[in-house]
Formats: structure tokens, C-alpha cells, sequence
């Protein structure tokens, strides 16, 4: 499977982003692109729930319905993320869309409520996992503080999810990139799974996207800049990953079961 990352800016203005986006996209022969989180934008004031509240739509509006129409007129798959409203709520959600159709809606679980962020105040929670299948591939989503919680990413190799694709705007700060590269490896390798990690790049965002082997090794690490890069997954190596590392088969699922039992 062909995949291509887009380490992008989005600015404020959402309809030039999405104008900005589908520009790259045309140009696009990848099985699989790839966007960061907050695609729809990244207000002056950072991400506030009056930003957020004025962008957001619902999936049959414009952002995500010109994504669809791409992926059917290029005949690709495409991750990108959106403010997705549904009734009173807005999600921080990253869809799948494949060749015109939706594959799948990830709504994020685990909001960025640290380092003095608070995410809760401008989005819903989601509350579960999410992998489809997409080139002969099982696709587990996830988005940006996910990766702190390998609960998650257990999950989703559980349900058979062999790639997993996170969205991401992971804010700048002290050592941010040293626990970046470190989680996305941690988070392929336990999983024996590919990684793409697909981060913003600006001011406030480190960049450094990241496609990573079921071995724990990085195949590419963009830097900080706006980049663009094309590479292929190989099923065969996946398979001697797995079989050299049998993880999903020497879990002890009925221990974790009971060592969790009376967590609160």
C-alpha cells in the first residue's frame, strides 16, 4: 500500500485550508493520504471552544463532503480531520473516507486536559475504538493524545487493526519531540503494527511526522517544516514481525481482566 503524508499548517481561514488540501491531493497517487489534526483550522487564539463552535460541521457539510468527492474522483483513501457537530455536540474527529464513500468516523477519546490545556471545554469525549479495512489493510484511527494510552491502541490490535493512522497537533514544549518519537514507536512495536503519525507544522506544533515499522524502527521522521513524503508498507514484513513476535497470542487477557476489576 502506497501512503503519503501531508506534514501541513492549517491557518484560520477554513476555507482556504480545505481549497489548500484538496490543491495537494490532485496531484496524488498514493492507496493512502494522510493529514494532521485541527485540519479545519487554528484560530489566532489557538483551538477555543468559540473558534471551534464557528467552524464545526456536521459530516454532510462542506469541509467533509469535498474530501469525500476527492477520494471518488482520484480513487484514493484519505484520513483527514475535522470539528464534526452532531446535534449539540462537536467531536474532534478523524474520518476515513475511501474512493467516495465514508469508511470511518473516529471521534478522539482522550482529550489534551494537561500541560494547562483543556480540550474538554471545547469538545465531547468519544467512547470507542474504530478500524476498518482499506487496501487489503485493517486501519486503526486514532488522534494526537491517544497516544498516551496504550489501552486504546491494545483495543484496536485486539480487533485486528495492523496500521494504525493518528491525526495530530502535538503543541511544542519541553522535551514534546523526544516523547513524540518515543510513544509512536512504543505504541507500533508493542502492537507489531505500522504507525503513521501525521503532526502539524507551525509555530505552535512540532512536526516531525513519523511512519513507523512493526519492528519499532522509524522509516521516516519529517522535520519541523511544511513536508510531504510518499512511501510503501510491505505486508511481508508485518507478517515476519508478527510471527517473530506473537504478542496478540501470549496476552494474558483474563489476568488484566482480574488485576482491573476494582480499579476506579
Amino acid at each position: 500500500m502506497r501512503v503519503k503524508v501531508f506534514q501541513v499548517r492549517a491557518g484560520e481561514d477554513k476555507r482556504e485550508n480545505l481549497r489548500r488540501i484538496c490543491s495537494m491531493l490532485e496531484s496524488s497517487s498514493a492507496d493512502l493520504n494522510v493529514f494532521p489534526e485541527y485540519l479545519m483550522g487554528v484560530g489566532r487564539e489557538g483551538v477555543t471552544a468559540s473558534y471551534v463552535t464557528g467552524l464545526a460541521e456536521p459530516l454532510d457539510g462542506e469541509f467533509a463532503g469535498r474530501m469525500i468527492d476527492i477520494s471518488r474522483e482520484k480513487g484514493f483513501a484519505v484520513v483527514f480531520s475535522m470539528f464534526l457537530r452532531e446535534r449539540e455536540r462537536v467531536f474532534n474527529a478523524a474520518v476515513l473516507a475511501d474512493k467516495g464513500r465514508v469508511a470511518a468516523v473516529y471521534r478522539k477519546v482522550h482529550l489534551f486536559d494537561a500541560y494547562g490545556y483543556k480540550e474538554s471545554r471545547v469538545f465531547s469525549p468519544g467512547t470507542e475504538p474504530v478500524v476498518t479495512r482499506v487496501e487489503g489493510y485493517n486501519l486503526g484511527l486514532a488522534v494526537c493524545f491517544d497516544l498516551r494510552f496504550p489501552e486504546l491502541f491494545r483495543a484496536m490490535m485486539l480487533r485486528g487493526a495492523e496500521v494504525f493512522v493518528v491525526p495530530s497537533a502535538w503543541y511544542r514544549g519541553p522535551y514534546k519531540v523526544e516523547q513524540w518519537i518515543s510513544l509512536t514507536k512504543a505504541r507500533a512495536h508493542e502492537n507489531v503494527s505500522y504507525l503513521l503519525a501525521v503532526n502539524q507544522a507551525s509555530e505552535n506544533f512540532i512536526g516531525h511526522s513519523v511512519v513507523v515499522s512493526p519492528w519499532g524502527y522509524t522509516l521516516t521522521e519529517l522535520g519541523e517544516g511544511e513536508a510531504v513524503i510518499e512511501l510503501e508498507l510491505d505486508r511481508g514484513e508485518l507478517e515476519k514481525a508478527r510471527e517473530a513476535l506473537p504478542v496478540r497470542n501470549l496476552l494474558r487477557v483474563d489476568l488484566y481482566r482480574r488485576w482491573l476489576e476494582n480499579v476506579k
